[in-house]
């Protein structure tokens, strides 16, 4: 497994361009499977996730081109020859159910296995099921595989969700653009990238209506066609090196980041003493004083976002006086804590809340990445504390940033990847 080496205690300065969001470019490269035409994606991030999604839908038989000029150009076309979501690759990535609507739809059957990723939390799919079953889907679970299957064809509904869930709304989303009749889903996530997925559903000739609302209104048609896209940025990648500026005590220029996406994690860094400016195509981020310790609940968007949560911790850590960070979300989310106190972090965790109290300093230690977002905050820890630190396991990095340390690397820090 491959390492990193951080030495600490520079604050970084330059440039690092944001990357299309993970989050959105899973669920947009699922809408393939929704039309026999060419659907051409741009700004997909090259990260492992992107990966895994790629050979899942090329399993099932579409055809997938990368623009070698323009690495971040995905091309799909073909037909669909496979209805099968297979074990060996769902079981790398959570997001693999979200080919569950758009099969059932064009298909009018689908098998797919219950997924993985990373371990915060429960996150059952019922809810992805009782939607489609909703829609007129027969589901049946059997040896670890969901058998979905509408025979005659999907049917527009009402469907109120009991919680806000941004997976289960973009599979619902995908599969009502194809049922007969109108659908209406009431407690629909608002995040940006779902967002981006209906404009991306639009151009393939969708009728959505109440974008950014928890309403919506799809208007089922008889076929989609092909279109071109361009994702989203990465609000999460745009957050986590937002907090490399502020715990390092520096300042970057975050190129190709918007702040009408970033409201609630903008409000925490002005907050605990980090400036953020809207440039024209960019995000400046600098800490000139001290950091101040902060209280912090996670929520569904509008609010503070769950996956920016392990990277404010880290922040925090070092910051004067006392915080509270409340995880609403997952009730797994704190693994990446006993880590952080052993690079001198003082944290406690009671129940959904973590109490942390600042430090004037951190010291690099060798620490182990528990998941996604928790091998970014152990970057952050590493980058401002004293000494050498050792990052094992960092595919979970790999899941979900593209090119860490050369991004940091170029703006002054000191990060090495060690292969083994």
């Amino acid at each position: 497994m491959d390492r990193f080496f951080i030495r600490g205690g520079k604050p970084l300065a330059g440039g690092i361009l944001i990357g299309g969001a993970k989050n959105a470019a899973l669920p947009i490269m699922a809408c393939a499977l929704l039309t026999s035409e060419t659907l051409s994606l741009r700004n997909v991030p090259r990260i492992v996730d992107i990966h895994t999604m790629h050979d899942l839908i090329q399993q099932h038989g579409l055809q997938i081109s990368i623009d070698k000029d323009d690495p971040h150009h995905f091309t799909f076309e073909g037909e669909i020859t496979n209805s099968e979501a297979p074990y060996h690759i769902v079981s790398k990535m959570r997001a693999s159910i979200l080919v569950l609507g758009p099969l059932l739809a064009r298909c009018g059957k689908a098998r797919v296995s219950l997924p993985g990723g990373c371990a915060i939390g429960t996150r059952p799919v019922n809810l992805h099921l009782e939607a489609l079953t909703a829609l007129g889907a027969e589901i049946e679970i059997d040896s670890g595989y969901i058998n979905a299957k509408a025979p005659k064809g999907l049917v527009g509904t009402r469907f109120v969700f009991p919680f806000v869930s941004v997976g289960a709304t973009e599979n619902t989303i995908m599969a009502a653009c194809l049922a007969k009749g109108k659908t209406e889903l009431v407690n629909a996530a608002r995040e940006p990238e779902i967002c981006d997925l209906v404009d991306c559903l639009r151009s393939m000739g969708a009728n959505i209506q109440g974008k950014g609302t928890g309403d919506l209104i799809i208007e089922g048609v008889d076929a989609l066609h092909g279109a071109e896209h361009s994702i989203l940025f990465d609000r999460i990648e745009c957050g986590t090196y937002a907090c490399a500026a502020g715990i390092t005590g520096g300042e970057l220029r975050l190129i190709g980041a918007q702040s009408q996406y970033l409201g609630a994690v903008i409000h925490a860094l002005e907050e605990c003493g980090v400036e953020v400016f809207q440039e024209e195509n960019a995000l400046r981020v600098r800490r000139t004083g001290s950091l101040r310790g902060i209280d912090i609940m996670t929520e569904p968007y509008p609010g503070f976002p769950t996956d920016m949560q392990a990277q404010f911790m880290a922040l925090l850590s070092v910051s004067e006086g006392a915080s509270m960070i409340s995880e609403t979300i997952f009730e797994n989310r704190f693994m990446h804590v006993p880590e952080l106190n052993r690079m001198g972090a003082r944290i406690n965790v009671h129940g959904s809340s973590a109490i942390i109290r600042g430090v004037h300093s951190l010291s690099g230690a060798p620490v182990m990445a528990t998941d996604l977002r928790a091998s970014f905050s152990l970057i952050l820890a590493g980058l401002a504390a004293a000494g050498e630190t050792r990052l094992n396991r960092v595919y979970h990095l790999d899941r979900g940033y593209e090119a860490v340390e050369k991004k940091l690397t170029a703006c002054g820090a000191q990060i090495e990847r060690i292969k083994s």
